[in-house]
């Protein structure tokens, strides 16, 4: 059953479980993050490990018997103004990673604290999932409001003393698999059918090529990569600061090839005006796997980039990346 939601400005003025961090702290968070690459990641982990280190020490001081088998992932934050919870996908779908509890923990680094702020259960989180309707995010996580968390410390406490691990019943080894593809058929589908495109189906989000991309652009697309028979969208792909909020474009070409197989031609192009690319902006092909299958680089002054176009059957999936540095846009299709 989902936890009632509660008014944030009171979730702030409860009194918080301040944990004070410890110089050991700090050095087993550095030591994990420095096996990680890319600054955004390591920062992160960073975070998660102080976040982890303290929160298990916290749990052992109040629980001095042992917590039998329970499974706790400490989920961390910089700011409480934040609002969000950001839980990535693979601590829910995989059997190794999925916990008894996920635990919202704000760390302050300079105060040398991190506070508890509030925690769902797996079943809790489950049909927070659902019945909210979130949606997977770019960044391969989900964001969960904070304001669906128990914000009382005790409450955890209470569970690990008076029940059993098994009161949870978390899915494990081939059922976690099957449990989060119901999860999933629960939410609204996201991913891009592209046979629909051929029976002039479109999904609102993506639009005409002559909407977003000046029209020298939008001819050169047209007489060089589209065919009779074809469909072509294109949408606004936003990566944020890394841009300076500049949108660009990706354009897909659908064509139906003889031997009922679907070829795909992918494309970035600027908006906005903008003649050029920003230089590093990066395409990549993925498979369903999340296996990269070719990717392209931009330089300065290129007006567009494009991947090799590939064919695939229909019902076929694949994802498609957008990225500039740390920041990350990616779409799912199916053939």
């Amino acid at each position: 059953m989902l936890i009632s939601p509660m008014n944030l400005t009171d979730f702030r003025l409860l009194s918080p479980e301040v944990i004070e961090l410890e110089p050991e702290h700090f050095e087993q968070a550095r030591e994990l993050s420095n096996k990680v690459a890319g600054e955004a990641t390591q920062w992160q982990t960073y975070l998660n490990a102080l976040a982890q280190v303290s929160f298990e020490e916290w749990l052992k001081a109040r629980i001095p018997d042992g917590l039998g088998e329970f499974k706790f992932c400490a989920i961390a934050t910089e700011h409480l103004l934040d609002e969000m919870v950001i839980i990535p996908q693979n601590t829910i779908q995989y059997p190794e990673k999925i916990a008894h509890f996920y635990v919202g923990i704000e760390v302050l680094e300079e105060a040398e604290q991190v506070i508890i702020r509030g925690f769902l259960n797996y079943n809790q989180l489950v049909d927070c999932l659902s019945q909210l309707n979130l949606q997977l995010c770019p960044d391969g996580c989900y964001h969960i409001p904070f304001d669906v968390f128990d914000p009382e410390p005790n409450h955890l406490l209470s569970y690990c003393r008076f029940l059993s691990p098994s009161a949870f019943n978390l899915p494990v080894a081939a059922s976690a698999t099957k449990n989060y593809e119901n999860l999933l058929k629960s939410v609204k589908e996201t991913r891009t059918k592209l046979s629909q495109w051929l029976e002039n189906i479109f999904d609102d989000t993506w639009q005409a090529i002559d909407a977003l991309i000046s029209p020298e652009a939008g001819l050169a697309w047209s007489t060089r990569n589209v065919e009779s028979g074809a469909a072509s969208r294109c949408k606004l792909i936003d990566l944020g600061i890394q841009l300076d909020s500049q949108t660009i474009a990706l354009l897909v070409n659908v064509i139906e090839e003889t031997d009922e197989k679907l070829r795909i031609l992918l494309q970035l192009h600027p908006t906005g005006g903008q003649k050029y690319l920003p230089p590093d902006l990066k395409l990549t092909l993925l498979s369903k796997a999340g296996k990269v299958l070719q990717d392209v680089t931009s330089r300065s002054q290129d007006n567009y980039i494009q991947l090799k176009s590939f064919k695939g059957e229909p019902g076929k999936r694949f994802s498609v990346e957008v990225s500039l540095n740390d920041a990350k846009v990616k779409e799912d299709f199916e053939f």
